[in-house]
């Protein structure tokens, strides 16, 4: 009830109203301009000419207009555009006996227009000006509060630059950061079909004709432009996709905006998950969909079986070479946990194995399939048949075994609890008051002791009240109704406090624990970074990855005569070990007789597993 009271809550949440500020900047206090870029596959398409039409529609509703910067490459239709605008004259650098035109950045801070067009925003300025490309000069100009329009090929982005080049043979030079384009208020498409722009190549709208057949010979090549465009229109879904997620967080009821196809597939340590893992696979290909594997952590995985960790590690590892993004998640419910992020990511399909099950269990206990379908809302869940349960959770197949000494001290602790409510009884405080020391007892034994302690001092609690204080006095029998109350209302206040306090200490140990590790692997990524040579490289990875796993840690590596031998270690006498070595040089899922090593194959140690590693320190680090 409290969750739902918790979701009909109609206040923004800070990350909400940070969401809000991003889709409108209006609503800050910034003085910023406002970026438009007209983006194209390549140059002929329109940008420039769509740009000028755009211009001449808000000059005529009064905006303060100036061209900054126009290259009308010969082109008559866009010159004619350029009649009756508000020109801003460009600077003539002299650079190596020729002189070129350039945009006059200074001008335009001087003139301060309303907006401002500025073409070929990857440009490189000529030596000598202030910024060494125009996308730095635009970004001063929007620092001054001025709007600017632009142009753009997408080509010219950096994270494609190789991309274009492997398909068009051509390296593109002048290059900018994706971030200018990412961050754009708004984007505009221009597009054409190939064979148009083949069309208006050859009859010299485009180039000069001889300039025009040099580039039909090289970079304008019908399969080219195709491939281009298909990449420009895909870079534009993935920044309007952006958008739509930085909108969607500006509501204040975050719901499942169905705009693009994303799959959450669940993994646990169960081998059903290997075969979810690769139907959501399946699945991803076919929608031409992004998916994530998400896997959530609770305290029982502290309990959990060394062969469960194995095999959760291995579906992750799947997951991951698949193509899936993956992501742990911590809490005490999987369903909720799983819920609330699906709904953050904007997930629209989520996927889970599901096994038979008896009737007589579902009666008692509701699956977690069915509280995912009963939770899911607007996304749709997808339950794929398994070979036997599956269990996010990883819990153990085992029971633990019981330390008396807990409940050997919770005896204790409920014993000093009837000496209280005894010396309240004496001086004539109410019943009430006798209950509260009795639960205090409980809350102290479940904070110290755990959940199962905690519980039996629930039900120690409720008998010794039974017997020492309600008549009659020192038996088990019940006169008075309203004590048979007061004994249900003590045992489940106790139970409740016990369980919550027991999971509250639980999710702290396993924050704790996520956090030394992440706090280690960060101490390894820098230390790694900065190192040179392999000895320090070794050395440093073997000292990070013993402070991971808890124990020594051996890292083997080939001798001139490609014999594995140990490469740099701490302490005596453990990579000497025969064994370990053996273990070592074998690098497969041999148990080793102490703490464990790492060969070129894999880990191996305490727990007598390893996995298979294409490289020693760097992938370590990143799998411990």
């Amino acid at each position: 009830m409290a969750e739902d009271t918790h979701r009909d809550d109609h206040r923004p949440d800070p990350e909400q109203l940070l969401a809000r500020l991003q889709i409108d900047p209006a609503e800050s206090d910034s003085p910023r301009g406002k970026l438009k870029i007209y983006c194209g596959f390549a140059a002929g398409v329109g940008k420039t000419y769509a740009m000028l039409e755009d211009a001449r529609t808000v000059a005529a509703a009064g905006t303060d207009v100036v061209c900054g910067y126009i290259e009308p490459h010969g082109r008559p239709e866009t010159e004619a555009l350029l009649d009756g605008q508000d020109l801003l004259p460009s600077r003539t650098v002299t650079y190596r006996g020729v002189t070129l035109r350039e945009f006059d950045l200074d001008g335009a801070l001087t003139r301060q227009p309303t907006l401002i067009l500025v073409d070929e925003l990857a440009h490189t300025n000529a030596p000598g000006s202030r910024h060494a490309k125009r996308w730095q000069d635009v970004e001063e100009l929007l620092d001054a509060g001025i709007n600017v329009w632009t142009t753009l090929n997408v080509q010219h982005l950096e994270s494609l630059n190789d991309v274009v080049a492997q398909i068009t043979g051509v390296v593109v030079r002048e290059t900018l950061p994706d971030t200018v384009f990412d961050q754009a208020d708004e984007l505009e498409l221009v597009d054409l079909p190939p064979d148009d722009l083949l069309e208006r190549l050859r009859e010299g709208k485009v180039y000069v004709p001889e300039q025009a057949k040099r580039a039909m010979q090289r970079f304008f090549k019908k399969a080219n432009l195709i491939a281009l465009r298909e990449i420009a229109m895909r870079r534009t879904a993935d920044r309007i996709s952006t958008q739509v997620q930085t909108a969607r967080l500006g509501e204040t009821r975050t719901q499942t905006w169905p705009t693009n196809e994303r799959l959450l597939v669940c993994v646990g340590s169960s081998p059903t998950s290997a075969k979810v893992i690769r139907t959501a696979k399946r699945m991803a290909a076919a929608m031409h969909a992004q998916w994530i594997a998400v896997h959530v952590e609770t305290p029982d995985i502290q309990e959990m079986e060394e062969q469960a960790r194995r095999q959760l590690a291995l579906h992750m590892r799947l997951a991951e070479q698949l193509g899936a993004e993956t992501v742990t998640l911590t809490g005490q419910d999987v369903v909720a946990e799983m819920i609330d992020y699906a709904q953050s990511r904007n997930v629209t399909k989520i996927v889970i194995g599901k096994t038979g099950q008896a009737k007589w269990y579902r009666v008692w206990r509701r699956s977690l399939v069915d509280r995912l379908i009963a939770r899911s809302g607007d996304i749709d869940v997808y339950v794929i048949r398994g070979v036997e349960d599956q269990t996010l959770s990883g819990k153990p197949t085992t029971t633990p075994p019981i330390d008396y000494r807990s409940y050997a001290k919770a005896t204790a602790v409920m014993a000093i609890a009837t000496e209280v409510s005894w010396a309240f009884d004496r001086v004539g405080l109410s019943d009430a008051d006798l209950v509260m020391s009795f639960l205090l007892g409980v809350i102290y034994v479940a904070a110290r002791l755990g959940r199962g302690p905690a519980i039996y001092a629930s039900v120690v609690a409720v008998l010794l009240f039974n017997f020492l204080f309600t008549h009659p006095h020192y038996t088990f029998t019940v006169t008075d109704t309203k004590y048979i109350f007061t004994f249900g209302v003590m045992f489940v206040i106790g139970v409740m406090i016990s369980t919550l306090t027991s999971r509250m200490k639980e999710q702290a140990e396993l924050s704790r624990r996520r956090e030394r590790h992440t706090e280690a692997l960060y101490r390894l990524s820098r230390r790694l970074a900065g190192t040179l040579g392999s000895h320090q490289l070794v050395a440093a990875a073997q000292e990070q990855l013993s402070e991971i796993f808890g124990g020594e840690v051996v890292i083997f590596l080939p001798d001139d005569h490609q014999t594995l031998r140990p490469a740099w270690r701490r302490g005596q006498g453990f990579a000497e070990s025969p064994t370990e070595v053996a273990v070592g040089r074998s690098g497969n899922r041999y148990p080793a007789e102490r703490t464990g090593s790492l060969s070129p194959h894999g880990w191996t140690g305490r727990h007598g597993w390893g996995v298979s590693y294409p490289s020693i320190a760097g992938r370590a680090a990143c799998d411990a």
